[in-house]
């Protein structure tokens, strides 16, 4: 009797797993048919086809540069029925005073993807070339207008400063116009702003219909599909290489159950032959992290970004 009652007590009690009981909403943190929509729609589709999985909702909520929708996420404390799209603004926005709101304060879920930065100018622009471009910005760095969206320190930034140490030039010096969203794209094919500064994605169809100049991608190497022609500014001697992640968030205060599911539900979307192909579709390049490996990328990421925007002359952090 005795054996017994010590082995009751001593024997630890598993966690219950957790599923969703009702239907899911997907918080975009941009406008429709921006590269955070195009992320959030894809994964709809992908997590609908999974057995037993609620109806999914995917709602836009633009502002803010992201955090707009994430501080709307942080409502539902501990609700993991609630999750929406993350890239490299929920770190930046904190760093240069534009947010409150920390990546502690939500529960980072995954990083389902990287995807590159493109920079074109319109087929008739007398810029064709990123030799163009490097040479134009040597001579008076104010002299070409760059437009990115949605805030000043995201990824897109973050390359426009490569390419003015390439150029030698002081990264502050560049001129740069922000746009909330797509409009910034229609700007810069109606000749309004010289150079649109954007993911590869969005500027595939654009370079395949020869409506721009691509100057090149951040990318190390070409990539697959219908990119393999676009060159990479690495190839033509320029140091401007910086991958952008994607991911998923949740409110704060979720459970390790919680975690567990939507762990195992990523890992299985993100490794079928469906979302490989999409992958290929939308220029992303694949790179599945848990909520634990996504968890130490951001606070390894938010050290790396503090210093980068630094240098960019945006950061209001001491």
């Amino acid at each position: 009797m005795l054996m017994c009652a010590a082995t009751a007590i001593t024997t630890p009690t598993r966690a219950q797993p957790w599923t969703p009981t009702r239907p899911i909403e997907i918080t975009v943190s941009s406008g429709a048919g921006g590269a955070a929509d195009r992320e959030a729609r894809e994964l709809q589709r992908h997590l609908q086809a999974l057995p037993g999985m609620p109806s999914i909702t995917v709602n836009n909520r633009p502002g803010g540069g992201g955090s707009i929708a994430w501080s709307s996420l942080n409502l539902h404390q501990g609700d993991a029925h609630w999750i929406s799209t993350m890239n490299v603004a929920l770190l930046t926005n904190a760093i240069i005073g534009a947010s409150t709101l920390r990546y502690q304060d939500l529960t980072p879920l995954a990083i389902l993807m990287r995807e590159y930065i493109a920079v074109w100018t319109r087929a008739e622009s007398p810029i064709k070339s990123a030799k163009d471009l490097i040479a134009r910005l040597k001579v008076n760095p104010s002299s070409v207008s760059f437009g990115l969206s949605p805030a000043l320190g995201n990824q897109n930034h973050i390359v426009l400063g490569m390419l003015a140490k390439a150029a030698g030039v002081d990264p502050k010096a560049l001129r740069i116009v922000v746009y909330a969203g797509g409009a910034g794209v229609t700007a810069a094919l109606g000749g309004h702003i010289d150079a649109w500064v954007g993911t590869l994605g969005g500027a595939i169809p654009l370079a395949h219909a020869g409506k721009v100049n691509l100057m090149g991608i951040s990318a190390e190497k070409r990539q697959a599909g219908k990119a393999i022609a676009l060159p990479t500014f690495r190839e033509q001697g320029i140091d401007a290489v910086y991958a952008a992640y994607r991911g998923i968030v949740g409110p704060g205060g979720l459970t390790a159950a919680q975690r567990a599911y939507w762990d195992a539900t990523f890992a299985k979307v993100t490794s079928s032959a469906e979302w490989k192909a999409a992958a290929l579709e939308h220029a992303w390049e694949v790179d599945f992290k848990n909520s634990a490996e996504t968890r130490k990328h951001l606070d390894a990421e938010y050290l790396v970004l503090r210093k980068t925007l630094a240098e960019l002359g945006v950061t209001r952090q001491p």
